[in-house]
C-alpha cells in the first residue's frame, strides 16, 4: 500500500463524497425504512431552496454552488417521490369515495383511477429504489484516457489504435470533445501509449467500465500464413479532477521543459514547448507535447497529474472497503481481461456479464450504448440486491 506523505485524508473524503446522500438520510438514527429516507431527502430540497434564497449564500458564490448542486442532485429523487405520494393519495381517496357514492359513472372513474394508481406505483418504487443508491461523485466529470499496448507487440500498438479511435467516435457521437494529451506513435501505425482527454457532461459516468484489458483476435495485415493472433492493449479511465480538489503542493513538482518531436526524431518546433512534470513523493510522471504552446501543454499535464495521483489514491481507498462496496462489474482491475473483439467470427464478448454482440463492425466504430447500458443495468441490479438483502 502506498502511503502518502501529504496531509490529506483521502479515504475519508472519498467515501464521505460517495455515500453522502445514505450518510445525511441515516445520520442521527434517522431512516429506518426508504420512504423515512425520501420524506428526509424531501425536506432537504426544501430546506435548499430556503438556503438558495438567502441573501448570504446568494453573495457567496462557493456555497451557491454547493448548494446549487446538491439541490439538482435531489431534484430528481424529489420529482418521483412527489408522484409516487400523489398516485398513492389519489389511490386511498378513491378507495374510500367508492363506499361513499352509488352513481355508476362515478364508481367506474373512481375504479379506473384505482386500477391506474395501481399500475404506477409498483413502477416508481423501482425507480426510487435506483435513485436510491450512492451516485459515484466522478460521473458528472471529464475523463482522462490511456491506452496502451500490451501483449503481441506490432499487432497489439495497432489494436491500441484502434481503440483510441473507437472512443474518439464515441465521444463525436455524444457530442463531446476530443484532445490528445501525450502520443507516442508506432513504426507500424497505431501507439505504443496515448492519452487524451474527452470533454462531456457525464463523460465519466459511461466511459468508465471501460477500465481494463482488452483482447483482439484477427489476422494482422503482416500475417502471410492467414494466422490468427491474439494480442491485448490496457485501457485506464480516470476522471478530470481539478486543482481545488487536490492538494497537491507545488514544492513537491518537478518541471521540466524540452523540444517535442514526432516519430524518428524529428522536431516538431525548434522552442522548449514540451513539458514533463513529476510528483516527487509519489514518483508521477506526466508529459505533454501535442500543443505547440508550452502554457497549454503545462495545463493538460497537470490535469492528467491530478487525475493519475487521485486515481492512486481512490485505488487505496477501494481496496481497503473492497467489502463494503463489491460490484459485479465495478471499473476494472486494469490487468484483467474485461473484453474480446473477435474479428473472425464480428462477435465482441464483454467478459464481466458474459454480454456477446454481433456487431463488432457498429462497436469499433464507436457505437458502444448497447455494452455499457447493459454493464450499467447489470451494476445497478447487483446493487439493489445488495440493498435488499441488507434490509432483510
Amino acid at each position: 500500500m502506498i502511503k502518502l506523505p501529504w496531509n490529506m485524508c483521502f479515504n475519508a473524503v472519498f467515501l464521505c463524497q460517495k455515500y453522502d446522500i445514505l450518510r445525511k438520510i441515516t445520520e442521527d438514527g434517522k431512516g429506518e425504512n426508504m420512504f423515512d429516507q425520501l420524506e428526509i431527502i424531501e425536506n432537504r430540497y426544501e430546506q435548499l431552496n430556503e438556503l438558495l434564497s438567502d441573501p448570504d449564500v446568494v453573495s457567496d458564490p462557493d456555497k451557491l454552488r454547493e448548494y446549487s448542486k446538491e439541490q439538482s442532485d435531489l431534484q430528481k429523487t424529489v420529482d418521483v417521490f412527489r408522484e409516487y405520494k400523489n398516485y398513492k393519495e389519489t389511490m386511498e381517496e378513491s378507495k374510500e369515495m367508492l363506499h361513499e357514492t352509488d352513481d355508476k359513472e362515478m364508481l367506474d372513474m373512481l375504479k379506473e383511477e384505482i386500477s391506474d394508481s395501481e399500475k404506477h406505483i409498483p413502477e416508481l418504487e423501482e425507480q426510487l429504489k435506483l435513485l436510491l443508491l450512492p451516485k459515484d461523485p466522478n460521473d458528472d466529470k471529464n475523463v482522462i484516457i490511456e491506452i496502451r499496448g500490451a501483449a503481441g507487440g506490432d499487432e497489439a500498438q495497432i489494436f491500441a489504435g484502434d481503440l483510441f479511435r473507437m472512443y474518439s467516435r464515441y465521444a463525436e457521437n455524444n457530442g463531446w470533445k476530443t484532445e490528445v494529451v501525450e502520443a507516442n506513435a508506432s513504426d507500424h501505425g497505431g501507439y505504443k501509449e496515448i492519452s487524451f482527454m474527452i470533454q462531456g457532461h457525464g463523460a465519466f459516468s459511461r466511459l468508465k467500465y471501460e477500465n481494463g484489458a482488452h483482447r483482439v483476435q484477427r489476422v494482422p495485415e503482416t500475417e502471410s500464413s492467414g494466422r490468427i493472433h491474439t494480442s491485448t492493449a490496457t485501457v485506464a479511465v480516470l476522471p478530470e479532477v481539478e486543482d481545488v480538489e487536490m492538494d497537491i503542493r507545488n514544492e513537491d513538482l518537478k518541471i521540466d521543459t524540452y523540444r517535442s518531436s514526432g516519430a524518428g526524431g524529428q522536431h516538431v518546433n525548434t522552442t522548449d514547448s514540451a513539458v514533463r512534470i513529476t510528483h516527487i513523493p509519489t514518483g508521477v510522471v506526466v508529459t505533454s507535447q501535442d500543443e505547440k504552446s508550452q502554457i497549454k501543454n503545462r495545463e493538460r499535464a497537470r490535469k492528467v497529474l491530478n487525475a493519475r495521483i487521485y486515481d492512486l489514491m481512490q485505488q487505496e481507498a477501494e481496496a481497503e472497503y473492497a467489502e463494503q462496496r463489491k460490484s459485479a462489474v465495478g471499473t476494472g482491475d486494469r490487468s484483467e481481461r474485461i473484453r474480446t473483439y473477435n474479428y473472425p467470427q464480428s462477435r465482441v464478448t464483454d467478459h464481466r456479464i458474459g454480454l456477446t454482440i454481433q456487431k463488432l463492425d457498429q462497436i469499433i466504430e464507436g457505437r458502444l450504448d448497447d455494452i455499457i447500458d447493459a454493464l450499467i443495468i447489470e451494476e445497478q441490479t447487483s446493487k439493489l440486491e445488495e440493498l435488499n438483502n441488507a434490509t432483510i
